[in-house]
């Protein structure tokens, strides 16, 4: 989804949008801002709501709700307000479906893949707004082609090691040697390593 919210900023400025740019970037890395604070209060200091199971937002869910319905509502701004609405509602049910995705290989509770999809909501949702009160983007069909072209080769990139930044960002800060684990809610001990710290959340 981060090289889809790119081809988004991209299609914005080449349409001169420049307002609309600033809009996005600032919605966008807003909630990415929020879903590295919850992660990075979880790690380092143990922060979170235990009662719920709630250590941070879930950030793939945010991501693909916030970016999916701009991204069908821009290719579909020159069609009806009807399938414009259409479109921004299967966005929000692709959010749903990797939320669901989340759940199957219990990589984040529940609490964390509904208040993520809320975040990323909030964004997609916000800016559709925006731009349903915008004048319509001057988008050029040839670029927005080749843009999707190039996201069907994302899934085959090697995934960037976001887990392994924040977590040693987030003992950087809390002067801490072991991050906190949700097994226990407690600091993992010594001997904790998981088997791929790219893929395995808190």
């Amino acid at each position: 989804m981060a090289p889809a919210a790119a081809a988004i900023t991209a299609w914005l400025i080449l349409g001169r949008a420049w307002r609309l740019v600033l809009w996005w970037c600032g919605l966008f890395i807003g909630g990415m801002t929020l879903v590295v604070a919850t992660k990075i209060a979880f790690i380092g200091w143990g922060l979170g709501i235990r009662s719920i199971d709630f250590t941070g937002f879930s950030g793939h869910v945010m991501r693909a709700t916030s970016v999916a319905p701009v991204l069908i509502y821009l290719v579909l701004q020159k069609t009806p307000r009807f399938v414009r609405f259409l479109g921004v509602l299967s966005g929000l049910a692709f959010g749903v479906i990797i939320a669901v995705s989340r759940l199957e290989v219990h990589a984040h509770s529940l609490s964390e893949t509904i208040t993520g999809w809320i975040l990323g909501a909030a964004v997609s949702v916000s800016f559709v707004w925006i731009l349903a009160n915008h004048r319509k983007v001057d988008l050029h069909s040839w670029f927005i082609a080749l843009s999707l072209l190039a996201l069907l080769a994302t899934p085959y990139i090697e995934p960037t090691p976001t887990q392994r930044w924040i977590t040693n960002a987030s003992l950087n800060l809390s002067g801490h040697t072991r991050p906190y684990i949700r097994a226990t809610w407690k600091m993992a001990p010594m001997s904790w390593r998981p088997a791929n710290i790219d893929e395995v959340d808190p």
